[in-house]
């Protein structure tokens, strides 16, 4: 069982805890996620399962989407509701206009500091657990792209928003920096993540519907086939000749594999002439051929 999952993910667990529930509930030898979601959040989780775990480095770099809830006027040192609070306002004087005002100037950052409670590392160590020590790291400011930023609702102390954005962007973070350019101060109140890497949430499935398909001998169901999950990369399929060439890894020209509808893409996909996945190749030539992603020699 080679693929993705895309699971729900429930309030209250940490992305870590839902990674080993579906490692147990599918049996599976190895499973990892392609970015992380804070325990109080919820929605979309992409989990690589087995040999799948080698396509995290072409799934983490997609657009994110979330729907989320800021509240006005408590500062928290985690920039959410799970935080201590470092201050909080008696009384807002912020309008409706000041909001869609501050959330169209965000809009167009394109730098981001992470928050000190992040699983970004210092020395080894997450940043969150050297914060909870007393020990705060700032890491420097990181380059982020903001798609969309949208109020779809004001009812103070609280505005519901969506975004879309890069990996690596902190919606907790974005609400604090609003909330300090209204003055007053903000946290992230709620977080869903609806959209990673191109998979949505329409298509992810609970733990206890996952645990119901085990029931059922059905867990397969949930799986994307991992030629299906490299959404966008475009493929080649490869006749039984070259194919076995390429399962072993041996030197390939970009002449050999053909022509592309995207004659400039970042990576190719080559599947066999059974449509299953049997590699990952750059799509620069290197010293005349072209270099290896991953290569699977079962060809699953």
């Amino acid at each position: 069982m080679n693929g993705i999952v895309v699971v729900d993910k429930p309030a209250d667990m940490t992305s870590a805890r839902v990674v080993a529930e579906v490692k147990t509930v599918l049996g599976a030898r190895k499973v990892g996620h392609t970015g992380t979601l804070d325990p109080f959040a919820t929605g979309v989780l992409v989990c690589c399962v087995n040999q799948a775990t080698r396509l995290a480095q072409f799934l983490t770099r997609g657009k994110k989407c979330y729907q989320a809830v800021m509240r006005l006027g408590i500062r928290t040192d985690t920039h959410d509701l799970t935080g201590r609070v470092l201050s909080r306002e008696a009384s807002l004087t912020v309008t409706h206009g000041e909001v869609h005002s501050a959330f169209k100037r965000f809009s167009e950052i394109r730098e981001q500091v992470p928050p000190a409670f992040s699983a970004l590392k210092h020395h080894g160590l997450p940043l969150y657990k050297l914060a909870r020590r007393g020990t705060f790291v700032q890491k420097p400011s990181r380059p982020i792209s903001i798609y969309g930023l949208v109020v779809h609702d004001i009812d103070l102390p609280y505005v519901r928003f969506e975004v879309s954005c890069s990996e690596g962007t902190y919606v907790r973070t974005l609400s604090a920096d609003i909330g300090d350019a209204l003055g007053c101060g903000a946290h992230l109140a709620a977080l869903r993540r609806t959209e990673s890497g191109g998979f949505t949430v329409g298509e992810a499935v609970s733990l206890s519907t996952m645990k119901e398909l085990c029931v059922d001998k059905k867990t397969s169901k949930s799986v994307i086939p991992m030629r299906e999950a490299l959404r966008g990369i475009p493929e080649i399929q490869a006749r039984r000749a070259l194919a076995r060439r390429i399962r072993r890894g041996q030197p390939v020209t970009r002449a050999e594999l053909g022509p592309l509808e995207d004659e400039t893409p970042q990576w190719i996909k080559v599947s066999d002439t059974e449509g299953h996945l049997i590699a990952v190749l750059d799509s620069t030539e290197q010293n005349g051929v072209l270099p290896y992603k991953c290569v699977f020699p079962n060809g699953k």
